[in-house]
């Protein structure tokens, strides 16, 4: 996969052009009310962009998991509706993303409108790829573009068939990820430390690998530091760990030291024997961890020294909370590291990429989200590119 192959619409005439633009529309709503439109925001410059330049607008995506056909749970006419107030404009809908229906919609739409078609997965031939649905859904456009790199991972019909049935362009959004991620990863200005933290190691075995060999230093939390402290022989108490996996914790360490990754784990810990919030604690060194006691969040000195860790960095790249940052106030150590690596971006000595939902949330609560280079909405999408694994999307892209 070559990404400087990457094309966009930079410059193409789309005067009546009708473009199929795959976005993630697949928002958190309750009761046909979307309550974080946080996708939407993102994805509205580039439709706008294109309509204004006389294109025709085709929005397709998934919504949620229908099991069996079209559902009225998992429609996207209220997101539809939703993105039409942001675009503070009329966005048209479709009742299906294939056949006569949404070709009738489509002829019904003027050059420079928008109209956001059914669910795509109300088709069973979305998730399988199937070429004879591509081919459908390819008929009502005249131009691909992909501007969805959370779904850029998997392998469907309107995530990569559509790719080699018409001329197939990168989206503004999908352009900001990969150019993010790329500094990150493939050009960064070095030092480079990575951060990587969440419960289960057993869940980012091929992060730890591949970013062993591409980071400087390794900074490990969450949950998952407590299966490296089992590996050093250290004793955690109750708290979360996977015992099955010290050997390949050891393996990681071993590798990371070859290729001259330093990993950097917790000095001390803040312990609590309940795991609720409000819960009495204590701060121990890591050796002291008492027996019934449960490892919720690092402690001031790891801050200290990670914030150190960083301050010799040029580079950040974050996927992953420290401790329980969801409850009080076991998410001091992920907010005061989060706070640090903000106010060196906001100073200009550090490029900060940061990505994962549990990673977001967090930022969101330190309040640095917005100072942060850049933070990915994509999930899954994000941690296959940090295991180093290629994206059908995005290789469907960049023939």
């Amino acid at each position: 996969m070559n990404l400087d192959k990457l094309k966009t619409t930079d410059g193409l005439d789309l005067k009546g052009k009708r473009v199929l633009v795959r976005a993630d529309l697949n928002v958190p709503a309750k009761n046909g009310v979307v309550t974080d439109a946080t996708r939407l925001e993102r994805v509205v410059p580039g439709l706008k962009d294109l309509a204004s330049r006389g294109a025709r607008v085709i929005v397709l995506s998934h919504f949620g998991r229908p099991k069996a056909g079209p559902d009225k749970e998992n429609s996207l006419a209220p997101v539809a509706a939703a993105l039409g107030k942001l675009a503070g404009e009329p966005v048209a809908f479709a009742p299906d993303c294939a056949g006569d229906a949404a070709a009738g919609a489509i002829s019904r739409l003027p050059d420079g409108g928008i109209i956001v078609l059914e669910n795509t997965r109300f088709h069973a031939g979305e998730e399988k790829n199937d070429p004879a649905f591509a081919k459908a859904v390819a008929a009502l456009g005249d131009i691909f573009v992909n501007d969805a790199f959370s779904a850029a991972h998997r392998a469907h019909a309107t995530t990569e068939g559509l790719a080699h049935l018409l001329p197939a362009y990168a989206g503004p959004l999908m352009m900001e990820e990969i150019n993010a991620l790329r500094t990150a990863l493939e050009k960064p200005k070095r030092p480079v430390a990575a951060v990587v933290g969440g419960a289960k190691v057993s869940t980012k075995i091929p992060v730890l690998a591949n970013l062993s060999a591409k980071v400087d230093k390794l900074i490990i939390g969450g949950g998952m530091a407590n299966t490296f402290l089992l590996a050093g022989g250290i004793e955690i108490g109750k708290s979360l760990a996977e015992s099955d996996l010290v050997g390949t914790a050891h393996e990681i360490m071993q590798a990371a030291k070859a290729r001259g990754c330093e990993i950097v784990l917790p000095q001390d810990l803040v312990v609590a024997e309940r795991f609720e919030a409000g819960a009495p604690s204590l701060t121990v060194i890591t050796i002291d961890v008492p027996k019934d006691g449960m490892i919720l969040d690092v402690g001031p000195k790891t801050v200290g020294h990670y914030v150190d860790v960083l301050s010799r960095c040029e580079t950040l790249l974050w996927n992953g909370p420290l401790g329980a940052f969801e409850i009080a106030p076991f998410g001091e150590g992920t907010f005061a590291l989060a706070r640090a690596a903000a106010e060196r971006t906001k100073a200009g000595t550090l490029v900060s990429v940061a990505g994962g939902g549990d990673t977001v949330a967090a930022l969101n609560a330190a309040g640095v989200t917005e100072d942060f280079t850049y933070v990915s909405g994509a999930g899954g999408a994000f941690l296959e590119w940090l295991e180093g694994r290629e994206l059908p999307g995005v290789a469907a892209l960049a023939r």
